[in-house]
């Protein structure tokens, strides 16, 4: 899977990698301000945080929760995206991108299989306590982000339908054009990739193509959709004004969502979220028509307090057989 992530150096984004693993830098606030949490691995003797190689048919933020969960037994949600890391393995180069988790609330346990203790830790003493320097970078991502109020956030989701049947071969309202069988095979990818964020409300365009490609998680997270006309093909290209706004009051509200929209409508969705970001950070967002290819989606991080600026940006293109 073909991916853009903001936290990572120019050199990694460009990389050729043997080997790709995935994990989370898990945090939290308590009456000592920030902890993280590390993780021991008897094997190596060595203190880290919880990650893993990614799987066969697997995107990297759920190789991220998959290995945390196996690891420490915490079901998380991904936070910002935090430096990757790339160091040499005997099978070749290997690289793992990590994430911030926010603590869920529930104690970690090791597996006792790679790891057999846990400890949460100052900032301060994890970089005494780390074996390997190479996992300082994203320590110190995660402690750049929390002084400057962006550690603490909410995830926004835009999503492109998955492929649908050709306009071609479609004589019936346009609507209703439903989902190729490609796009109901991109739609459990979404739901998948999704799980990783968990948006817990979702927003979608009516028309049947959007509602297909959002369901298979709405069904797992047995959640409800806010359809909104105004995000339609039609309903764009009637009011343009009135689906910036429509993008706009669901970016004002503070939670983690995901919306689903067509490609005519992108250009609207990103001018919107242009707007709420810096210049650099502007770049990562998809510049050219198609923006997105069917089924992909673009994970944005907004402060959950403040002005709830977007502090990231993560591309992930679609599934496709």
């Amino acid at each position: 899977m073909h991916f853009v992530r903001s936290s990572d150096s120019e050199s990694i984004r460009t990389g050729i990698f043997s080997v790709l693993a995935a994990g989370a830098l898990i945090w939290r606030i308590n009456g000592h301000g920030l902890e993280v949490l590390m993780i021991h691995r008897e094997r190596y003797d060595d203190w880290s945080w919880p990650k893993g190689k990614i799987d066969a048919g697997e995107t990297l933020p759920e190789c991220a929760t998959r290995e945390v969960f196996e690891e420490v037994g915490l079901d998380i949600q991904l936070g910002i995206p935090l430096p990757a890391m790339a160091y040499p393995v005997g099978a070749g180069p290997k690289v793992v991108y990590y994430w911030a988790a926010k603590a869920p609330g529930t104690a970690p346990v090791p597996d006792g299989k790679e790891v057999d203790a846990v400890r949460w830790a100052s900032p301060e003493v994890a970089r005494k306590w780390l074996t390997n320097p190479g996992d300082l970078e994203p320590l110190e991502g995660l402690v750049a982000a929390h002084r400057a109020g962006e550690l603490d956030t909410h995830a926004f989701v835009v999503v492109r339908h998955a492929k649908a049947k050709p306009r071609s071969n479609w004589t019936r309202e346009e609507g209703k054009r439903p989902l190729a069988a490609t796009g109901q095979r991109q739609a459990l990818s979404v739901a998948k990739l999704l799980d990783s964020w968990r948006p817990g409300k979702i927003a979608s365009s009516p028309w049947t193509r959007c509602v297909q490609t959002i369901a298979p998680y709405v069904k797992q997270q047995h959640s409800t959709v806010k359809m909104l006309a105004s995000i339609t093909e039609h309903g764009a290209k009637r009011n343009p004004d009135k689906a910036r706004r429509t993008i706009a009051k669901l970016l004002d509200r503070r939670r983690a969502q995901a919306v689903c929209t067509h490609r005519p409508v992108l250009p609207l969705v990103l001018a919107e979220l242009r707007l709420r970001m810096d210049a650099a950070l502007a770049t990562f967002l998809p510049q050219t028509d198609p923006y997105l290819r069917p089924g992909a989606v673009i994970v944005l991080h907004q402060t959950a307090s403040g002005k709830r600026k977007i502090v990231s940006v993560e591309v992930y293109e679609a599934f496709d057989d």
